[in-house]
């Protein structure tokens, strides 16, 4: 049986990851603008990212739609969520880093501790 609260979470990790990337996709001038950040030289290095978001949060929703059939794919997930926020927090504790990334990681690092508590409650009982 899955647990009640597996599915919202990675529905909820969809929607966020979704947005996300839809957002720095469609419209990442204004989102450095408003953050104060200054662009990269080239929106590449942007949209490239913000694709992958898009991809991952596709991922999400089928694992949100069958949990334990997709179990092997909540690593990957996992992955992602360590990837980003150990970035952020490994320069913001070592260069610096605009706030701008800060939020996002701490959001990152909660889902990371979801996703592995929602990967481990679907593992076949011993």
């Amino acid at each position: 049986m899955i647990r009640s609260w597996i599915r919202p979470i990675w529905t909820f990790a969809a929607l966020y990851d979704g947005i996300l990337g839809a957002a720095f996709l469609l419209a990442p001038v204004q989102l450095f603008s408003w953050f104060g950040v200054a662009l990269p030289n080239h929106m590449g290095y942007v949209r490239f990212p913000a694709i992958l978001l898009i991809l991952f949060a596709v991922m999400f929703l089928q694992i949100a739609a069958d949990p334990v059939k997709r179990r092997e794919w909540m690593p990957y997930g996992m992955g992602l969520k360590v990837a980003y926020s150990g970035t952020v927090f490994a320069y913001a504790v070592t260069e610096g880093i605009p706030f701008m990334w800060i939020p996002w990681a701490w959001a990152d690092l909660a889902f990371l501790v979801l996703f592995f508590l929602s990967w481990r409650a679907t593992a076949e009982p011993r």
